[in-house]
């Protein structure tokens, strides 16, 4: 059963509302697409857009996005808050996929000033 935000949309975009949702984007009309967008085309015709936000969106600047958000939600740089704070940040940058990527576990150990085998134990304390 289509839930209500996708009833009476095209039948692509109810078809990929739960993975937009999943990896924090969202719909956006064809005519306000923006170049960062990706375009869902059906029969040769774009019929909407899928806006990235976060570390999907802006590549390899993205993990030091993250950290930014997360310094600034947490109320200061990563390396001078308590360790119970770098837990909760290790946590929130998994969340908003920071570990994707490529050597991030080193560069988020750098910000927390911690070692890399600190937040690895962070994650794993989190996902259990």
């Amino acid at each position: 059963m289509p839930d209500r935000e996708s009833a009476g949309r095209h039948p692509l975009i109810a078809a990929v509302l739960p993975l937009v949702r999943r990896v924090n984007g969202r719909i956006v009309a064809a005519e306000e697409m923006e170049d960062t967008d990706v375009p869902l085309r059906w029969d040769g015709e774009t019929v909407a857009a899928v806006r990235l936000s976060g570390a999907e969106a802006t590549g390899s600047a993205g993990l030091a996005a993250l950290l930014d958000d997360v310094a600034a939600e947490l109320g200061g740089p990563l390396a001078t808050l308590p360790r119970q704070d770098k837990q909760r940040a290790v946590r929130l940058l998994e969340e908003r996929g920071a570990f994707h990527f490529r050597r991030s576990a080193e560069t988020v150990a750098e910000a927390l000033g911690v070692t890399r085998f600190t937040v690895y134990n962070y994650l794993n304390r989190a996902r259990s």
